[in-house]
């Protein structure tokens, strides 16, 4: 007697379905990783960014002399890519005090982040220390906030 054992496997429209199924998912995957890849991408340029801004900030600061109130701009070359920078000095209402804020951009693009600001203060003559400038200022005759007598302590 034969046996009548029948072997049966997916039928042709499961295998479709299980096919459309894992489509989706790949594709979803796909898209979900392209949006990360973006989102790492624009995070690296706002950090180079930021690190450039800041850099301009420091440059200015350790030229060691009071800045203008103006505008200037340029382009550099950071991570092996081309940027723009824009400086923008302004008066704070203070004395020798300055605002600067610095954008950063691609070359012909709007910036990438918000301005990075910073502050420029009056500069420190070479080799005296900020304490010890400070305490020059505040000895001067005629300065306001001179002592009466004796040192500050």
């Amino acid at each position: 007697m034969r046996c009548a054992r029948k072997s049966r496997g997916f039928t042709l429209i499961e295998v479709l379905v299980a096919l459309a199924i894992v489509s989706f998912a790949l594709s979803a995957m796909a898209v979900t990783m392209v949006q990360m890849l973006n989102a790492a991408n624009t995070l690296r340029d706002r950090t180079y960014a930021s690190w450039i801004a800041h850099n301009k900030i420091t440059e200015m600061r350790l030229s060691n002399v009071l800045p203008e109130v103006s505008a200037t701009s340029g382009e550099m070359t950071y991570a092996g890519v081309e940027w723009a920078w824009r400086a923008v000095v302004s008066e704070t209402g203070v004395e020798n005090l300055f605002r600067i804020d610095v954008s950063v951009s691609f070359p012909g693009q709007e910036p990438i982040m918000r301005p990075v600001t910073g502050f420029i203060g009056e500069p420190v003559p070479p080799g005296l220390s900020n304490g010890a400038w400070n305490q020059r200022r505040l000895n001067a005759p005629g300065s306001p906030e001179a002592p009466e007598s004796g040192p500050i302590s």
